[in-house]
């Protein structure tokens, strides 16, 4: 097969061009077709070279920063390009040229429609949009760019095009050998199929879907990470001859075939953080096969209240600095209150003991295979939790964890409080106001999630004690807090878990609570092993 940048013995004609540029409707043969970069401006061009009668070379050039491509069977596409007329030396008006262009095998085939996508997102034109003369070539920005700050995104696959943070993912042992182990463990769903990568990043996916067998491997990867993740597939050439790497973003590119099966790494902060779910969705509309698999396939965000003396007042003490009255003679206390409320808008990221837990948790679902991307926008979470000791709630701790659903291993990746630490570790969304609670009191709340175009979310968090003891259910609320949080500006706090110290007037009624009583498939479920609760039909679908 022929590189992917030139494509020798293809044939072309011009399918529909004005009479005023003269040009020749008959089919040129014994052409080659080679995608580079102007020598003067970089842009992104394909070239047609052939041979006239009198050997002389000829070149019809396509600018692709403006130009469209279309199947027209299994080795024949049209290329749409905007040109322009010179007359004096001006450019006076545009107009679509379309290009008809054969070539010799399916195999190519699909390697020129690579290329030509390749090549076209290196460059964005100025040139999108402009109307011409038999039709429009439309510039819209993608969905991607459309809800997504340039800077946050310029920013954010600066990151992710760094070997150093690849490798912090993959020395997360738990994450890496937990999809290796979800791959491996259901070869039946890869083997023989197309798998599409979504945010490839290193291609470390990519290559444990071509280890049990895919028949092609699509690894799309919109950073500078892209050209690593072609070095390393290149580098093992046993696996890398049914992988192609496609540097773009998923809301863009095309690829040439449906996906039997989408994998993916799309989970941040909280699950959500960074918005790579929505993309996850995205590409499940665009490229995968009715009833295709997705790797990781259903999602959960878990929550539970709990109480940290020692956080809390670590947090508060941080603005302590502005209550000096004489600051080389400024007195800084007008400002003690916004810095205050100023760190606890930071939710905390870190690993925490589970006894810290005052309620058996609770969990929010996302199906990937069924949600809608608008689903991810906005998450409302209703919070209800009965407290198992007495004790100042300080906040909402939660975490996640995702499901491979494969037809033969179902396999959980957690990141819950007990069990081994990942990169992701947990996250606490901290009450300035902390609440009281005694054992058996009902403590209820939301979490609401508001998505925006710095690739994060906002957290809104509301936590009500509600009256207790006898005639509670004729009862109201005692107390209510709030918080609002920005997900993208945490705390990292990533220290070993601070040792369990219980007040001494607590001691007793907390004991028999704290002893394991829950089982090791409580912890696969994403429960503290100091708490027990009866499994729900939910949990109870799926074997660990």
């Amino acid at each position: 097969m022929a590189s992917p940048d030139l494509f020798p013995n293809v044939s072309f004609s011009h399918v529909s061009v004005p009479a005023a540029a003269g040009a020749s409707t008959e089919v040129t043969g014994g052409a080659t077709a080679v995608f580079g970069g102007d020598a003067s401006t970089g842009a992104p061009r394909l070239s047609l070279v052939w041979s006239g009668e009198t050997q002389a070379k000829h070149t019809l050039e396509i600018d692709l920063s403006d130009a469209q491509i279309f199947k027209l069977g299994p080795t024949e596409w049209l290329c749409v390009s905007g040109e322009s007329e010179a007359k004096d030396g001006v450019e006076e008006k545009s107009y679509s040229r379309a290009i008809k262009v054969v070539l010799r095998t399916e195999a190519e085939s699909k390697a020129f429609y690579l290329a030509f996508q390749q090549w076209k997102h290196r460059v964005i034109s100025g040139k999108a949009g402009e109307p011409l003369e038999n039709g429009l070539i439309i510039g819209s920005k993608s969905k991607f760019d459309t809800k997504i700050e340039a800077s946050s995104a310029k920013m954010y696959f600066h990151y992710y095009g760094q070997l150093l943070h690849q490798q912090n993912m993959l020395q997360d042992f738990v994450r890496t050998g937990t999809y290796y182990a979800a791959v491996m463990e259901n070869r039946s769903d890869f083997e023989g199929r197309v798998v599409v990568d979504v945010g490839a990043g290193s291609g470390i996916l990519s290559l444990f879907a071509a280890q049990a067998g895919a028949r092609h491997v699509y690894a799309v990867e919109a950073s500078e990470m892209a050209e690593h993740a072609q070095r390393l597939i290149s580098g093992n050439p046993s696996l890398g001859q049914r992988i192609t790497v496609i540097k773009g973003k998923v809301e863009e590119v095309e690829l040439p075939e449906k996906a039997d099966i989408l994998i993916s790494e799309p989970m941040g902060t909280l699950l959500v953080n960074e918005r790579m779910l929505e993309s996850y969705v995205i590409a499940r509309d665009r490229f995968l096969v009715p009833g295709g698999k997705m790797f990781p396939t259903t999602g959960r965000i878990h929550m539970a209240p709990f109480s940290d003396e020692y956080l809390y007042v670590e947090m508060a003490n941080k603005a302590l600095f502005w209550q000096q009255h004489n600051f080389f003679g400024v007195d800084l206390t007008p400002l003690h209150g916004s810095a205050f409320q100023g760190y606890f808008s930071q939710p905390v990221v870190d690993a925490f003991d589970p006894r810290l837990l005052v309620s058996p948790p609770t969990f929010h679902t996302l199906d990937f295979t069924t949600m809608k991307e608008e689903e991810l926008y906005e998450i409302d979470i209703p919070l209800n939790f009965v407290a198992s000791v007495g004790t100042r709630v300080h906040g909402l701790a939660c975490w996640f964890d995702v499901l491979f659903n494969g037809s033969t291993v179902q396999r959980w990746l957690t990141t819950a409080p007990g069990s081994p630490t990942t990169h992701w570790y947990q996250l606490r969304c901290i009450l300035s106001q902390p609440l009281y609670v005694m054992a058996g009191q009902e403590i209820t709340g939301r979490l609401h999630l508001v998505a925006h175009s710095a690739q994060s979310y906002t957290i809104y968090l509301t936590m009500s004690a509600k009256m207790w003891g006898e005639g509670a259910e004729q009862g109201g609320i005692l107390q209510t807090s709030t918080a609002k949080l920005e997900l993208k500006e945490p705390y990292y706090r990533l220290s070993q878990p601070q040792p369990y110290v219980m007040q001494q007037d607590q001691q007793q009624q907390q004991l028999p609570s704290l002893q394991p009583q829950g089982s090791e498939q409580q912890m696969q479920d994403g429960l503290s092993p100091s708490i027990t609760i009866e499994p729900d039909q939910d949990s109870a679908a799926f074997t660990r």
